[in-house]
């Protein structure tokens, strides 16, 4: 199906076989996190992941979905997806490259991440690959506690989380950190809230330096700093109590989740508008919310 040439392709498996290695390590990773989280607080057995393949229903493709319901992680999601597909008229009008072949191949991971406990932040991180006549990479991690008192640039969990984020940027382009932490303060945004969805961390998409080697060397950096910071954040964190009235205020937090993934994301629009599983886009949903 695709007119893209053989290297591409080359390169989109290379990425695919990456993301599924590292969908594999963050799993094992939860699960892990799940048997030692502390029975007094977390009382019902560890959970496991659900894995769930699922194929495109346009073009060729698709990817695993890895769904976990537990004990420690109320609700996570981490998925990777793969396709060799054609876009629409409407979105090849806003892919660069397209215009000349509608033609594209992908791949990607991308997860998040709903603990049950209001003191251990939620988190979001995916990264992908995608080309056209043109191609790059994007993606990023950012980290939103759930409680106010943490919401701060401060905070222990925001400073630990930005110095990986910083060291995974730097270890390939100085410049690239502030460039992309203030991409992500700028799109994790609710205007209508006049309030940022959590402590940010980094964004990037269209990223093309013009060399592929670095560029996707910078992409698996980002996925191994996030899969160290966090756990290490959980770790520290799940042993604490928590109040009914955190609780309370981690369900209000997730429904400003709510509302930017439905209102703003990027992701789930392409998803929805490029053929993807809805049921792996719609998993970022939290699975209890509150507005009062």
């Amino acid at each position: 199906m695709s007119t893209l040439p053989p290297e591409i392709l080359a390169r989109r498996d290379r990425a695919k076989d990456w993301f599924e290695s590292l969908q594999t390590r963050i799993c094992a990773a939860l699960e892990t996190l799940e048997d030692e989280a502390p029975d007094t607080l977390y009382p019902a057995a560890p959970g496991r992941f659900d894995m769930r393949p699922w194929t495109r229903e346009t073009g060729v493709g698709g990817g695993v979905g890895g769904h976990l319901r537990g004990r420690l992680i109320e609700k996570a999601g981490v998925h990777t997806s793969a396709a060799t597909a054609k876009f629409s008229p409407e979105m090849a009008a806003t892919m660069p490259g397209a215009d000349r072949d509608p033609s594209y191949v992908s791949a990607s991971i991308s997860l998040i991440i709903h603990p049950l406990s209001p003191r251990v932040p939620t988190v979001h991180m995916n990264t992908r690959f995608l080309s056209t006549a043109e191609s790059w990479f994007g993606g990023g991690a950012d980290l939103t506690p759930m409680l106010d008192v943490q919401r701060t640039q401060e905070a222990p969990d925001t400073v630990a989380f930005h110095a990986a984020m910083k060291a995974a940027c730097d270890a390939h382009d100085p410049e690239w950190y502030s460039k992309y932490k203030a991409w992500c303060d700028e799109y994790f945004y609710l205007p209508h809230r006049k309030e940022m969805r959590g402590i940010g961390g980094i964004f990037y998409d269209r990223h093309n330096s013009g060399d592929f080697e670095k560029d996707f060397a910078f992409t698996r950096a980002v996925g191994d700093a996030f899969l160290d910071a966090y756990v290490k954040i959980v770790r520290q964190r799940m042993h604490e109590p928590w109040t009914e009235q955190e609780r309370h205020e981690q369900m209000v937090r997730r429904g400003r989740y709510v509302e930017f993934n439905l209102l703003y994301d990027r992701g789930t629009m392409f998803g929805l508008k490029a053929g993807g599983n809805i049921e792996t886009i719609l998993s970022s949903m939290p699975p209890m919310v509150a507005w009062t």
